[in-house]
C-alpha cells in the first residue's frame, strides 16, 4: 500500500541522496530472484536508516531481520570506526545474498551475520546496544522489544518497522490477522512503555523510533 501518490514518491526519492551503485544492484537481485521483494528497505527508507545511523553514531547496532542485507548495509555506514552490526535472520537461504553483498559494500568486517532464531540468539549477545533494528516476523514484535531493552544502553534506539502494516492497523479488530495483532500489540507496548520516549514516523509503511530514558 502506498501512503502517497506515485508520483510524490519519485518528486521525493528524486531529491534524496542517490542510491549506492552496490545498493541498486542488490534492489535489483532482490526483485529478480527472491520471494516477496516488498520486503526490502529501498532506496528512500535505506537512506532515513543511513540518516538516523549517522546522527546516533553506535558503537554496536543489533538488526532482527536481515532479508537480503539491505538494510544492514545502510544502517552500517554511520558505525564508529570499530563498530560492529550484528544481523539476525532465520532464513539460511538467503546467506550467500547477504554476504555476497556485504563484501561488495566492503562491510565485511563491520556486520557478523547470525543465522537462527533470534528470540534464541539475542539472550546469547553480550553487547550494550546504541541502536536497534526490527523487521521480521510481526507476531514477535513484541518478544524481541522485550529481550532487546535492557541490551541497550540509556540513550539508545529502538526503531521497528512496517507499524503501519499497510493502514491494517487502524481496521476494526475483527478484521485483523496475526501479524496485524502483533504490530498493534507492539505499537500499544511502546506507547505505554514508561521506559521510553517515542514517536511514529509514516515514513514508507511506518517507522517507530523510541528513546531508551
Amino acid at each position: 500500500m502506498d501512503f502517497l501518490e506515485p508520483a510524490l514518491i519519485e518528486y521525493i526519492e528524486k531529491h534524496t541522496e542517490p542510491e549506492p551503485k552496490v545498493l541498486q544492484e542488490l534492489n535489483r537481485d532482490t526483485y529478480a530472484n527472491h520471494l516477496i521483494p516488498r520486503m526490502l528497505s529501498g532506496h528512500l527508507q535505506g537512506q532515513v536508516l543511513n540518516m538516523f545511523s549517522k546522527m546516533i553514531q553506535p558503537k554496536y547496532i543489533l538488526e532482527v531481520g536481515t532479508y537480503t542485507g539491505y538494510s544492514a548495509i545502510c544502517l552500517a555506514q554511520g558505525l564508529q570506526a570499530n563498530g560492529k552490526l550484528i544481523s539476525i535472520d532465520i532464513n539460511e537461504e538467503l546467506e550467500e545474498t547477504i554476504t555476497k553483498y556485504i563484501k561488495k559494500a566492503g562491510l565485511q568486517d563491520k556486520i557478523d551475520l547470525m543465522i537462527g532464531n533470534a528470540t534464541e540468539i539475542i539472550p546469547t549477545l553480550d553487547y550494550q546496544f546504541d541502536m536497534v533494528f526490527i523487521d521480521a516476523d510481526k507476531e514477535n514484535y513484541c518478544n524481541y522489544f522485550n529481550l532487546c531493552i535492557d541490551k541497550v544502553k540509556p540513550g539508545g534506539y529502538i526503531l521497528a518497522d512496517n507499524v503501519l502494516w499497510s493502514g491494517n492497523v487502524i481496521k476494526e479488530k475483527e478484521n485483523w490477522d496475526d501479524e496485524t495483532e502483533g504490530i498493534v500489540k507492539f505499537n500499544e507496548l511502546v506507547h505505554n512503555d514508561k521506559r521510553v520516549e517515542h514517536v511514529l514516523f509514516p515514513v514508507r509503511d511506518g517507522i517507530m523510533v523510541a528513546r531508551k530514558l
